[in-house]
């Protein structure tokens, strides 16, 4: 099952991209009709928020008056968290039961309007903002819901901001356009990522390497931070999640060094205290973070640690196809996660270093294909290896 984070600010036109989700064959999740499901006449949830404050905030059926019990909780702040204590399982649970009742091979989007602002985006395997300007979305919430322009824009502001949105979208839609741009930009998503992206997660086929035959580099991108911030986020919060103990997660590998030409291809590292550590739950807690194809490997061995036993690795790769993602699960403390991780501090602190690798990296990428690239680096990393070495004995480096 692929689960999918739908979000967007008052007016953006969230809705309509649901609704054309559904048509594609996606089961939506509205979290909002949840909401209100489990506080309907006769549910438990109605029933509790009643006792905790009082029939004033009935309406005359018997249903809940949803402004009076605004009033309260907005002007109140141990009142809301009362509220929620009561709402949040309720709707957690319901949740789970729709999204299990969507079946193992669905395309689930999870509509949820306050994704961002209650740090929801690792729960799913991709996360899509839905985006239009200030202007436009005024526009909208004047014309649809009645408001008046202040009121509108005063919704719009106590809400999370552009940046905090583009933080966590794995996928944005702009949506300023018209119905039918629309349109066409959901069909491509469906198309080009949604429907992909499922099948590999099904299969368990990791996307390891950029599909083109030649090697393409590109100058430092400060978005492979981020991508980068989000596959990490994913993979703690299902670690947690699974009660997985781990030592560290980071950024590696070219992308991680500002200034360093490389591969749109985001690494990141998993520090386990031990490889053996829950290797059951390991690759189920991973798929749950759009990671599969875990695979035992080993790094080429170095002088200084010769026992190929202490270079072994897990290998698997994120399954989106449209954002190539690698993760190395090592143990901590061991020669390889400290060579990857000195290796890229060493890189980021010696600007001549990381011109020398910047023009090598342009000359192999000319000389070899991309099946053959990797080796090519790998014999100039292992000559490089000791000099980073070196750096971090005489700065006092350490992982931390």
């Amino acid at each position: 099952m692929l689960r999918v984070g739908l979000t967007g600010g008052i007016g953006s036109g969230k809705s309509s991209v649901s609704g054309l989700l559904a048509e594609r064959g996606a089961v939506v999740v509205d979290a909002d009709r949840v909401a209100r499901e489990v506080v309907e006449p006769g549910t438990p949830g109605l029933a509790q928020i009643e006792h905790r404050f009082g029939r004033a905030v009935l309406a005359s059926d018997g249903s809940l008056d949803r402004p009076a019990l605004g009033a309260i909780v907005f002007a109140d702040p141990a009142a809301r968290r009362d509220l929620e204590q009561i709402t949040h399982p309720l709707i957690g649970v319901r949740t789970r039961e729709l999204i299990e009742q969507a079946g193992p091979d669905a395309i689930v989007i999870h509509d949820q309007p306050l994704l961002v602002e209650m740090g929801l985006a690792p729960m799913n395997h991709l996360t899509v903002v839905v985006g239009a300007s200030e202007q436009t979305r005024v526009q909208r919430v004047v014309r649809d819901r009645g408001m008046s322009e202040q009121d509108a824009r005063a919704r719009i502001e106590a809400q999370a901001d552009d940046a905090a949105r583009h933080a966590v979208a794995d996928s944005w839609i702009d949506n300023d356009g018209t119905q039918e741009q629309l349109a066409d930009r959901v069909a491509a998503l469906w198309d080009e990522r949604l429907a992909p992206f499922d099948g590999n997660l099904r299969a368990d086929r990791p996307v390891l390497r950029e599909t083109c035959a030649t090697v393409v580099l590109h100058e430092h991108r400060p978005e492979w931070a981020a991508r980068a911030a989000r596959v990490i986020a994913r993979i703690r919060h299902q670690l947690d999640a699974a009660d997985i103990p781990y030592a560290g997660l980071e950024h590696v590998g070219s992308t991680a060094v500002p200034g360093l030409v490389a591969r749109d291809v985001v690494d990141v590292q998993v520090r386990m205290h031990h490889l053996q550590d829950r290797a059951d739950a390991l690759p189920g807690a991973l798929r749950a973070a759009a990671v599969v194809g875990l695979r035992a490997d080993q790094d080429r061995p170095h002088d200084w640690a010769p026992r190929p036993a202490d270079w072994r690795t897990l290998r698997a790769g994120g399954a989106d196809p449209c954002d190539v993602v690698r993760v190395h699960v090592r143990e901590d403390g061991s020669p390889g996660a400290r060579a990857v991780l000195s290796f890229r501090d060493w890189l980021r602190a010696d600007a001549g270093e990381r011109a020398a690798y910047s023009e090598l990296k342009s000359t192999v990428a000319h000389q070899f294909s991309s099946h053959d690239y990797p080796a090519a680096i790998e014999r100039w990393y292992a000559r490089a290896l000791p000099r980073a070495r070196e750096w971090a004995r005489s700065t006092g480096w350490s992982p931390s």
